[in-house]
């Protein structure tokens, strides 16, 4: 991808649940290259948004492509290329981190332990424990290595997780150093 292709591309974009409109015809360009901080209030569409951009939901109307892919109809492919880290991560309690994480390597169609070991070092997670003895911050890394550990493009990340005391501008840092150590490194900061 060069750095002048369009990597996200809404129009008209809106999602309904029943009466009430979360998303009102969104139009957004994002370029290949750019880091883009998606602000507004409590209720104002952001993790609407997001999920719609990663294929979770269907739009009421409107469109969104991702890397060129159609959000709606072709989300397995973008699913491949994208790392989402939700708001509300839940993970499966009675696997071990590396048992949750070799599994979710397997459905993004590998299995790089090293890269999961590497990833669970710089953020100082035990893999040996169970998801559901994890605190609230470590089950937070453990999400993080998830939706880095495939190397993805753009890594939307939940408006909602940015309270967890675990994604600091250090940690974000750590998984831009993996990234150059793989020689995925972006240019943008």
């Amino acid at each position: 991808m060069t750095n002048h292709e369009t990597v996200i591309k809404t129009r008209g974009l809106t999602k309904r649940f029943g009466r009430r409109t979360a998303l009102d015809r969104l139009d957004l360009e994002v370029p290949a290259g750019v880091i883009v901080g998606y602000l507004g209030p409590n209720g104002a569409g952001k993790t609407t948004t997001i999920r719609l951009l990663a294929g979770l939901i269907r739009p009421s109307a409107g469109s969104a492509l991702v890397f060129g892919f159609d959000a709606a109809d072709q989300y397995d492919t973008i699913q491949r290329r994208i790392g989402y880290l939700p708001g509300d991560f839940v993970a499966y309690p009675d696997l071990t981190g590396a048992q949750y994480l070799e599994y979710f390597a397997h459905l993004y169609g590998g299995d790089d332990r090293n890269r999961i070991e590497l990833l669970a070092k710089r953020f100082d997670l035990d893999l040996t424990v169970r998801i559901g003895t994890l605190s609230r911050g470590n089950r937070q890394k453990a999400g993080i290595i998830q939706a880095f550990m495939h190397e993805p493009d753009p890594f939307p990340i939940d408006p909602a997780t940015l309270d967890a005391v675990v994604l600091t501008h250090a940690h974000l840092d750590q998984v831009a150093t993996c990234r150059a150590w793989s020689g995925r490194a972006s240019t943008a900061r």
